[in-house]
């Protein structure tokens, strides 16, 4: 891409650009980013009656279904820490996945308009919406604050490591994000496969129960889901020496959540050009 070319245009779209020219034209391209991500946000809580509490209230009863059921009913151990407390400290993460992995698989499709219309890097359009998903975060770990107080649950220093495993979760998403989104466009079977998909996830993900639970023999196996290694450090930051993280599950969740975002970026640019036709 050039300024000011001698033909007198603003802006010239070269084919096969070079990676680097790539996330220097993302760059260039910001304020759309910032622009978009604060109209979703408003959005969000936009003629509401009880505002961001929508962003508790969900994981909530959740947390309290969960705990009834795997606490109460399966009696699953809890590693030391209340059961609600368990479950709310992997609740967190898998929301945030859940919910930026969605927004950004529908993105394109809501943005059809604008993106038939004028050109921008359509990867501000799913890396944009997580940002609304990252709030909701936010207020539900105020929440977790106050359950941690109730019980009388002080963290420990590990509690410092949070954000590392928010961007692992953050990688996480937008790499299935970007896949899905640009499936999505030419393929509108995913805006039914994707729901499906986050409620299977929720249920074959430790969320209600601790990992230490599956059996030695499939914890690798079990390690391929990129949640499993994002919610175990979670459950670490909270818990402190209470939780323990499968060091070698751990690994593979984090090449998983790497490969899945290099790929999808990769994917995402390679289709982006027939977007506007599919639209």
């Amino acid at each position: 891409m050039a300024d000011k070319s001698m033909d007198g245009f603003d802006l010239i779209i070269e084919p096969n650009r070079t990676t680097g020219a790539f996330f220097r034209e993302l760059l260039r391209y910001r304020e759309l980013f910032y622009f978009l991500a604060w109209r979703d946000i408003l959005v969000r809580y936009k003629q509401t009656i009880i505002g961001i509490a929508w962003s508790v209230i969900r994981p909530f009863l959740t947390m309290v279904v969960f705990t009834l059921v795997f606490g109460r009913l399966a009696k699953l151990p809890s590693e030391g820490v209340p059961y609600p407390i368990l479950v709310f400290s992997a609740m967190l993460p898998w929301q945030y996945f859940a919910n930026a992995m969605q927004e950004s698989s529908n993105s394109l499709i809501a943005e059809s308009r604008l993106i038939s219309k004028v050109y921008f890097p359509r990867l501000i359009v799913p890396t944009s919406s997580v940002i609304v998903s990252a709030v909701d975060f936010l207020i539900s770990l105020a929440l977790l604050g106050l359950l941690m107080l109730w019980y009388g649950f002080a963290p420990s220093f590990s509690i410092l490591f949070m954000p590392f495993f928010f961007l692992l979760a953050t990688l996480a998403a937008l790499g299935a994000g970007f896949w899905l989104s640009a499936l999505n466009v030419k393929y509108r079977d995913f805006r039914y496969i994707v729901p499906f998909l986050v409620q299977f996830g929720l249920y074959v993900s430790p969320v209600g129960f601790s990992s230490s639970v599956v059996p030695d023999r499939w914890r690798l196996l079990y390690s391929l889901n990129p949640t499993v290694g994002v919610i175990d450090g979670f459950r670490w930051c909270v818990q402190g020496t209470a939780g323990s993280i499968y060091l070698p599950g751990f690994l593979i969740s984090t090449v998983v959540s790497v490969a899945a975002f290099v790929s999808g970026v990769w994917f995402f640019r390679r289709t982006e050009r027939f977007f506007a036709d599919f639209i």
